[in-house]
């Protein structure tokens, strides 16, 4: 496989997971909103990374980590850098029992809203750059 298509298959993965947050957002899922958001952060920046260094990214799921290894976190706008803040608890967090009800009470319909408006904004932004 050509370094492109790698950099295709993350990115096919995020698209996908986006779409997945979507769906759970209509069926008012909201753990797995906040969840997935992360996952297509989390893809993305997998597709960044290896567009920039043509080097398999590192096994983490620590976004801020990913976007400082792959040298673009400076390039991230303030609000692009309080997103990534915000949804990196939420891939542990979403997993164990003893912290959904603490989520649950934080995913609102609005606030799971925000995270998709502000996650698709951020996909599409990461994407001009792998083009």
């Amino acid at each position: 496989m050509t370094n492109e298509e790698k950099v295709q298959y993350w990115v096919d993965l995020a698209n996908y997971d986006i779409e997945t947050a979507n769906s759970m957002f209509r069926e008012k899922r909201y753990l797995y909103v906040g969840f997935m958001c992360h996952q297509v952060v989390e893809k993305i920046f997998k597709a960044y990374y290896m567009k920039l260094t043509e080097d398999t990214p590192p096994y983490v799921h620590k976004l801020s980590f990913l976007a400082k290894r792959g040298d673009f976190y400076s390039l991230l706008t303030a609000q692009q850098r309080q997103l990534i803040e915000e949804l990196e608890p939420l891939n542990i967090e979403a997993r164990y029992p003893e912290y959904k009800e603490r989520l649950l009470r934080r995913l609102t319909p609005s606030y799971c809203t925000e995270l998709i408006i502000n996650t698709k904004a951020l996909l599409q932004w990461t994407k001009e750059r792998i083009s």
